[in-house]
């Protein structure tokens, strides 16, 4: 028989405290996208269906610079440059399965919160309670803070001016920064950060969005697979809960 942790245990409140503040800041973002949209030539009501649907921040600013770059006879080009940074989504839901568990509808429902922050969030738990938590905290409310103020941005998208200017495009950024830095320990993850932040920097200014996020995260991998720069270190703890089950002390 197995015992469940109370909700207001210690990592659960943590996984909410992280999920909330991290969708706080990409929310914000969301107007600087709203108001870049409308710019660009879309109306309200396709800057907020676009959230609403395909809802993975990288790709709709992707789209919406090509098109601003373009014009319409560019779409071809955006939705292919949308695509290749949304292809990111693929390996986050294979990494997330096991966290999102069994269930037709549960997974159906998932799919379209597995985003950059969400998985973040979850992998930064430490108990399998906490991840899912995570998850689900991160995901849900981006989508709606990313949808309030996608309307918000495209309505005052004119009386704001340069989103830039009140620095939101650094928000996101920022709080991946904050759940990056605890793990940067040691100094594989530091050669896998490095490696990949170097490839994907040289390679942005001549291939098309999306490309450099793929090759950096290929890069990533075979930086982590083979080792380079790491030493051997002692595996991991198991989680708490994980423990407990096992009956480890």
């Amino acid at each position: 028989m197995t015992l469940e942790r109370p909700a207001s245990d210690p990592e659960s409140r943590r996984a909410w405290r992280q999920g909330l503040g991290v969708a706080l800041a990409t929310s914000a973002y969301g107007v600087s996208f709203g108001a870049l949209a409308v710019a660009a030539g879309l109306d309200i009501w396709q800057t907020c269906v676009m959230s609403l649907v395909m809802f993975t921040g990288g790709s709709q600013f992707a789209f919406v610079g090509v098109i601003a770059a373009g014009g319409l006879p560019a779409a071809p080009a955006a939705i292919a440059s949308a695509s290749l940074l949304g292809v990111r989504n693929i390996a986050y839901g294979m990494r997330m399965s096991p966290v999102i568990g069994t269930g037709f509808w549960r997974r159906v429902a998932a799919a379209q919160f597995t985003i950059d922050e969400s998985t973040a969030v979850s992998l930064a738990q430490t108990t399998s309670r906490a991840r899912t938590l995570g998850f689900w905290v991160t995901g849900i409310a981006i989508y709606v803070g990313w949808n309030l103020s996608t309307l918000a941005g495209a309505l005052l998208g004119d009386v704001l001016g340069d989103p830039k200017a009140y620095g939101l495009d650094a928000a996101a950024a920022a709080a991946f920064l904050a759940l990056l830095w605890p793990r940067l320990r040691h100094r594989q993850p530091i050669a896998v950060g490095i490696a990949a932040a170097v490839v994907a920097t040289m390679l942005t200014p001549v291939l098309m969005p999306g490309i450099p996020v793929l090759v950096a995260a290929v890069v990533a991998i075979i930086v982590g697979w083979f080792n380079w720069l790491g030493v051997s270190e002692e595996p991991p703890d198991e989680p708490e809960d994980v423990a407990e089950r096992v009956g480890l002390p």
